[in-house]
């Protein structure tokens, strides 16, 4: 295990090329070789604010966001300078994903936007782009492996599917059809929940004005005919057990690298109890073209220390989808769906049932915020509150 210290991370990406960059709660960027544990090159001044995530583009291009706006697009081969820096929401940036067959980079942030910037003409003062999708109380963002899906997560509780993704159409209030608003494991309608306030990796709540879909767009949306079209809106309530009465915060939001399930962190309202939980998403046309489809099946969920309350924890799938690397109080801890870290597929069990801890790896002094798996080596790195980054290569 290696150790690199005296930062605050936000967040972690590694490049296939072995290239650990870490995205820092000040204005840095620090980029390592993991495998010789070198530190290689620190962006001081990447933004004016905090970094919050980082999204490989290729093997040399990258890009960054921040709270100062803004999202920067660097290249490996020239550190010392940004290729462009893109100008477009209002709020704090939190996500950045990226479609590799149309080359459109997607963001969002805390004003609620979903933007959609267009690589394919970059030039040194920015990319052409547009907003794409709006709505309130958004934490997180992500896309399917396939892009065939947008994932996104509110503060509120809601969980927001877009089915058979058209980035190359932007959306308004009430030009999609919405398929669902419901529970995931009920015929119950949505109901309203009381809201928490959006959170930001390594700070406090912070209070988001902007709001969700009404219930009347909600309604009006449903009741249209017809089947499927593109970019239609399912709007979920995930179960998350010991929540039922009490709302939850969704704080952190992946997706299995096969495209076969999400993965939820959650917090209650109160922020007395914090769950990870595993949603089956469940293909195929429901029964009546206007029918509920509850896309989401609870498959498994675990309790989690809920240590550093207040503070986002970013977990996620190992690259084959057979493990979750989870923050858990001053270390991590790799979960499997059996003792036998099996596939997802092979034990999908009839009702929901507990995560397996496969290991514990505990070497941090403060809490953990952030982890993630090599794409390419056995190795784990994670981050804590008081800056430190450890890289693990664990023996089983």
């Amino acid at each position: 295990m290696e150790r690199f210290t005296g930062y605050t991370p936000s967040s972690q990406s590694w490049q296939t090329r072995s290239v650990l960059t870490v995205a820092c709660e000040q204005t840095e960027v620090l980029l390592f070789d993991p495998i010789s544990s070198k530190h290689i090159k620190t962006l001081s001044e990447a933004h004016e604010d905090c970094v919050n995530n980082i999204r490989f583009l290729d093997n040399r291009l990258f890009a960054t966001c921040s709270d100062d706006t803004t999202i920067a697009l660097w290249d490996l081969r020239k550190l010392n300078t940004k290729v462009c820096t893109l100008h477009g929401h209002t709020s704090w940036v939190k996500n950045i994903e990226y479609d590799t067959n149309t080359r459109l980079l997607v963001t969002s942030g805390f004003d609620g936007n979903v933007i959609i910037w267009d690589t394919n003409r970059c030039t040194e003062d920015g990319c052409p782009h547009k907003k794409f999708f709006h709505t309130r109380f958004l934490m997180r963002m992500r896309l399917t492996p396939d892009c065939s899906k947008m994932l996104i997560s509110t503060s509120s509780g809601y969980l927001l599917i877009l089915h058979d993704l058209d980035l190359n159409k932007s959306l308004e209030v009430g030009s999609y059809p919405i398929l669902r608003a419901r529970r995931t494991t009920s015929s119950s309608e949505i109901t309203s929940s009381s809201s928490s306030a959006p959170r930001s990796v390594g700070s406090p709540c912070h209070q988001n004005d902007s709001g969700l879909l009404s219930e009347k767009q909600m309604s009006r949306s449903s009741q249209r005919e017809g089947g499927s079209p593109r970019n239609s809106l399912e709007v979920l309530t995930p179960e998350v057990p010991g929540e039922r009465d009490r709302g939850n915060c969704i704080t952190s939001l992946q997706l299995h690298p096969k495209g076969w399930a999400t993965l939820l962190r959650c917090s209650s309202n109160t922020d007395d109890q914090e769950w990870t939980c595993v949603y089956e998403f469940q293909e195929g046309a429901p029964v009546r073209p206007v029918s509920p489809r509850c896309s989401l099946r609870l498959t498994h969920c675990i309790e989690e220390a809920n240590v550093g309350r207040g503070y986002i924890k970013e977990l996620c799938f190992s690259p084959d989808g057979r493990m979750i690397s989870s923050p858990h109080g001053f270390g991590i801890r790799l979960l499997g769906f059996d003792a036998y870290c099996s596939e997802l597929v092979d034990c999908l069990p009839k009702e929901a049932g507990p995560l397996k801890e496969i290991r514990s790896l505990y070497s941090h002094n403060d809490v953990v915020l952030t982890t993630k798996f090599s794409p390419t080596h056995c190795q784990i790195a994670s981050g804590c509150l008081s800056g430190r980054v450890s890289l693990y290569q664990p023996k089983f």
